[in-house]
């Protein structure tokens, strides 16, 4: 056979070589890149969704505080669809913060944006609950922690120092029900969006708790007898007797014998012995956001009470208990 016979037979091999590369290149590049999908199981196995649109009742709460804080304004400006007609938050305004911590305020509230529109789009939800931002709930939050009422009274809008320290109080409250709420989700797609949530809120409270504990031993004016450290040890005790389900939270400063191992007093990471995360229930998250230790009866961040089939669930048993 001549050359010009055999020329078509040797572009048409070459053809076929090219795409068989291209073919396993293309499926090694997946699977280098893509994790494997579980042979068994759910995406999204039904008893997920609740468990998951729960977490919207703070993610909302989380945006509003995270994106006024630090720009002014909120949800409704950013993407108003998520806010689905909900309410817009009461009291929410610009805190008076320096530079650096204005920009990482700001990055919290655009990463909880993302947040709502990723949960939303997996599992659906419900429109923005109403959200009390009022400086006067602040204040409330810290009388409470402190037992008696803080003279004048906690402003968080103030500074970056109150700021911060209101803050405290949010993530962690989140990050604790993702990992209550860890074991109780079935389905692989479920799984990677609250690892992925849990992941951002861990990182979120990590840098709140940072910056804090640079100034962990100041004293935070005006209030002159009271630290860093100790507005911090009185929001996790408040939180622990809300909660009602034994000592899950911590302040920035330990007994050498809480810290890490037995072998510090920094509590950057608030951890148990074996330096995992605490975990919450919904029903003790709520106790913790409506501040008033009972996940029935409304209050304090969620005044009309929170959004989902558990919360509703929750606050009809108390209307049913007066019922009857």
């Amino acid at each position: 056979m001549g050359t010009s016979q055999r020329f078509p037979q040797l572009i048409t091999f070459f053809a076929l070589s090219v795409l068989i590369f291209q073919t396993h290149h293309s499926n090694a590049f997946y699977f280098h890149c893509n994790p494997h999908l579980p042979v068994l199981g759910r995406p999204i196995h039904p008893t997920d969704i609740d468990l998951l649109q729960f977490a919207l009742n703070l993610e909302y709460l989380e945006t509003e505080w995270f994106l006024n804080g630090a720009l002014g304004y909120g949800l409704d400006n950013i993407a108003p669809r998520l806010a689905a007609g909900g309410p817009p938050p009461l009291g929410a305004k610009t805190a008076k913060l320096d530079n650096l911590t204005k920009e990482i305020i700001a990055e919290f509230g655009y990463q909880e944006v993302g947040h709502l529109r990723a949960i939303k789009s997996t599992v659906g939800g419900f429109p923005r609950p109403l959200i009390d931002l009022r400086a006067r709930n602040f204040a409330k939050i810290m009388d409470n922690a402190f037992g008696y009422n803080l003279d004048p009274p906690f402003n968080p809008y103030l500074n970056t120092i109150n700021y911060l320290l209101a803050s405290y109080i949010i993530p962690y409250v989140g990050l604790v029900g993702y990992v209550g709420a860890s074991p109780n989700i079935n389905g692989y797609v479920s799984k990677g969006l609250l690892t992925g949530l849990l992941a951002v809120e861990s990182g979120q409270d990590a840098v709140i708790r940072t910056l804090l504990y640079q100034k962990a031993e100041e004293i935070v004016p005006p209030y002159k007898n009271l630290t860093v450290a100790d507005f911090t040890t009185h929001i996790s005790c408040l939180r622990d007797r809300l909660g009602a389900c034994g000592d899950k939270d911590e302040g920035l400063i330990v007994s050498r014998n809480s810290g890490a191992e037995r072998r510090t007093s920094s509590n950057i990471l608030s951890a148990d012995s074996n330096s995992l995360a605490y975990r919450r229930t919904p029903a003790e998250i709520l106790r913790i956001v409506y501040g008033t230790g009972d996940e029935s009866h409304p209050g304090g961040f969620l005044p009309k009470g929170g959004g989902g089939k558990l919360a509703t669930e929750m606050r009809m048993f108390r209307l049913n208990d007066h019922l009857n």
